[in-house]
């Protein structure tokens, strides 16, 4: 019997795992250790409603602070762990003390991936990926007439909207052909690249960064191939994450892009699991392919995952994944997993800024991108989870609805 559970990492993943452990009946120790000095908070309104003012702090905490207390959860916040010792079940913090453990769960997420070119490192370049990053970001813009984005992912568009409101000029500099180029099809890409167009974002696909230009310090500008440099007086760079699991893998856990977890969540050493994006984990629904999943929906199913086999009932993961976006008054919402698709279908027309595109695989439904159409977002999660043969032409009838579909 699992006396005490150490939990690594203080965000969606973390906190959801302590609340679950308590639900499903854990009465030992449970302790959160943090490197962030502020209780558990949301990451995703941080490049949205946080960054935008909308949110303050206290509304983006994922419990309030006497909640913990509450569920006698012990937060040892503004702290590292730097070594996993899986013999003697003990972590080692950064300030040399160490905890030792029952069961690990470690949910630690990723680092934003740094420009590996000369200037990255100058004042006014950002990720956005804490609440200091975005506070950061928020304290500087007084003085910041042009930004330059560099990536064109959902945190780089969803910066480009916020900044956009702000009345600041965007340049927003993505590497490949189009945005959203890894995670949705061209219809969806073409959409986004028009709309930020005609907020007034200048919008650049297929171009490169070869440095950060800096003048006393702080950063002047992008230089790019072609030599020419884009004037900014801030650059947010969203080019993805590096999952933070140095000490784990040092331990000996098997990993490559993350650490491997069976569908228990559990790690190939003994008692410690991972979850979230850290997380390398076969998922059906990218084919049985063994994937990280960047989500909150991601990281609280791998929470509740992990705390149902520590405490004797286990059940694996099966999670269908789901995703939302909001830039500025659309909001996407995404279920299933498009990467490996071989057809697309869209459903009603962008113009009207409310449409849907439904991806195929071999004839079935793998995932639908879904923007000002909450309808097709809730009913073609069930044409997912069946893995749906439907005819195209039927699917791409805006006057059927999703739950009318005949399968075939």
């Amino acid at each position: 019997m699992v006396e005490n559970v150490i939990i690594v990492g203080g965000g969606h993943g973390g906190a959801q795992a302590a609340i679950a452990l308590r639900q499903n009946g854990f009465g030992g120790d449970v302790t959160i250790i943090g490197r962030e000095a502020e209780i558990p908070y949301e990451r995703p309104p941080l490049s949205k409603e946080y960054m935008a003012g909308e949110k303050s702090f206290e509304r983006i905490c994922i419990r309030p602070a006497a909640f913990w207390a509450e569920k006698n959860v012990e937060l040892l916040l503004g702290r590292t762990v730097v070594n996993v010792d899986g013999q003697a079940k003990k972590v080692i913090l950064d300030d040399g003390s160490s905890r030792t453990y029952g069961a690990l769960i470690w949910a630690t997420g990723g680092d934003p991936r740094r420009l590996d070119c000369p200037g990255g490192d100058l004042a006014g370049v950002h990720g956005v990926r804490n609440r200091a990053d975005a506070d950061a970001i928020m304290a500087e813009l007084a003085d910041v007439n042009q930004v330059a984005v560099i990536g064109g992912g959902y945190i780089g568009l969803e910066a480009a909207a916020v900044l956009t409101k702000f009345g600041k000029k965007v340049v927003l500099l993505e590497a490949l052909p189009r945005v959203l180029a890894r995670v949705a099809g061209p219809e969806l890409s073409a959409f986004y690249e028009f709309e930020h167009r005609g907020h007034g974002v200048d919008l650049r696909t297929g171009v490169g960064v070869t440095a950060i230009e800096g003048k006393d310090g702080r950063v002047s500008g992008v230089r790019l191939v072609d030599g020419s440099v884009v004037e900014a007086q801030m650059a947010i760079v969203g080019i993805g994450i590096i999952p933070a699991v140095e000490p784990l893998i040092a331990a000996g856990a098997a990993g490559a892009n993350g650490v491997d977890v069976d569908e228990f969540c559990r790690t190939s050493l003994p008692d410690v699991y991972a979850i979230g994006d850290c997380a390398a984990h076969v998922n059906a629904f990218a084919g049985g392919a063994r994937i990280r999943l960047e989500s909150v929906q991601n990281a609280n199913d791998h929470a509740t995952t992990a705390a149902k086999a520590i405490c004797g009932d286990p059940s694996p993961y099966r999670a269908t994944p789901w995703f939302w976006s909001n830039q500025y008054d659309l909001k996407l919402q995404t279920v299933g997993l498009s990467s490996g698709h071989d057809q697309s279908v869209l459903r009603g027309d962008p113009a009207s800024r409310s449409f849907s595109v439904i991806y195929l695989k071999e004839g079935r439904v793998i995932a639908l991108d879904c923007v000002n159409m909450v309808k097709d977002y809730v009913q073609g999660r069930k044409l997912v989870e069946a893995s749906a043969m439907i005819a195209p032409a039927m699917l791409g009838d805006s006057g059927t609805p999703l739950k009318d579909m005949t399968v075939q």
